[in-house]
């Protein structure tokens, strides 16, 4: 069987964490893809999925009669959707990416990273969370530090003492390490007034992309030498990991701790992939397997599928 020519229903809310987990799946899978993005009205939009039944007037996106092969979900509005499809359409194969936060027996497979400490004899975990990057064969610029920010969210308050506090560890660090060159790149949780402190602290040292003109994202994690990532994206931390270098973690202060964060971090750093930049001031390098998890999730996936699609 091709399983290139499969169908894919590549569904989420439409924020850009979730679907480069779904793409950075499907695309390992086949080429046939279709990207979709879901909603649903009050009170669904508010609920956990399971309290409320699904009904095709739930969703403000129309939803196709042509039934796809497999449908891959992230996200909590698109478990909704998944949930629905699966009773809609005969013999589909549905996939749900992250903790759906209801039974795995409402899908064929569900994949959580260990972090999530979410278990079950469908459940496939992996490191981290899946991301579309990939593995580089451009060889990296020797000395090119590349600090990725984050920003404000239920766990971490990214405020303006926090960001003076950064701006000062990556001087430090520019003070120690005087042959390397440092880029800095915003993202989309990254507020202006923090952008703004950014760049009025670190312009005369770094490089500094504030979310204007094409995102240099993608090259960075090709051609970098070393990352600093804030501590508030687990997304963003285990997509340089596709890198193989040195991932350095500065960690913000928690407004709420969170178990599976901590989680992640350890496991990160036990695996030999992370270390804490906050104590520290010259950079080292090491090397790691790089972090492909979308790729091997789908290899186990593609076996399973030759099974079910016999």
């Amino acid at each position: 069987m091709n399983l290139n020519k499969l169908k894919i229903w590549s569904v989420t809310d439409g924020s850009q964490g979730m679907i480069s987990q779904v793409n950075g799946l499907s695309r390992h899978i086949s080429s046939n893809i279709i990207e979709i993005k879901t909603d649903v009205i009050f009170p669904w939009s508010k609920l956990q999925p399971g309290l409320l039944p699904t009904y095709n007037w739930i969703f403000k996106n129309n939803i196709s009669n042509k039934q796809p092969d497999i449908l891959i979900s992230c996200g909590r509005k698109s478990v909704y959707f998944s949930l629905y499809c699966k009773k809609k359409f005969n013999n589909l194969i549905n996939i749900h990416i992250q903790n759906p936060k209801i039974s795995s027996r409402s899908f064929n497979y569900v994949i959580s990273p260990n972090h999530d400490n979410f278990y079950g004899n469908n459940v496939i975990n992996s490191v981290g969370a899946l991301h579309q990057f990939e593995k580089s064969n451009i060889a990296p610029k020797p000395n090119l530090l590349t600090c990725i920010v984050g920003g404000n969210n239920q766990h971490y308050n990214f405020s303006s003492n926090e960001a003076e506090k950064l701006c000062k560890k990556l001087i430090e660090i520019k003070k120690f390490n005087t042959d390397i060159e440092l880029n800095v790149i915003t993202s989309r949780r990254t507020s202006d007034l923090l952008k703004k402190n950014l760049i009025k602290n670190l312009s005369n040292i770094a490089k500094i992309w504030n979310g204007v003109g094409e995102n240099p994202y993608k090259q960075a994690i090709q051609v970098s030498s070393f990352f600093i990532v804030t501590s508030d994206s687990t997304s963003m931390i285990s997509e340089v990991a596709i890198s193989g270098k040195p991932v350095y973690i500065y960690h913000l202060p928690f407004k709420r701790k969170s178990r599976r964060i901590i989680n992640f971090q350890n496991e990160f750093s036990n695996l030999g992939i992370s270390r804490n930049i906050n104590n520290i001031q010259k950079l080292e390098k090491w090397t790691y397997k790089p972090l492909n998890e979308s790729e091997r999730i789908a290899r186990i996936i593609k076996e399973k599928l030759m099974q079910d699609l016999k």
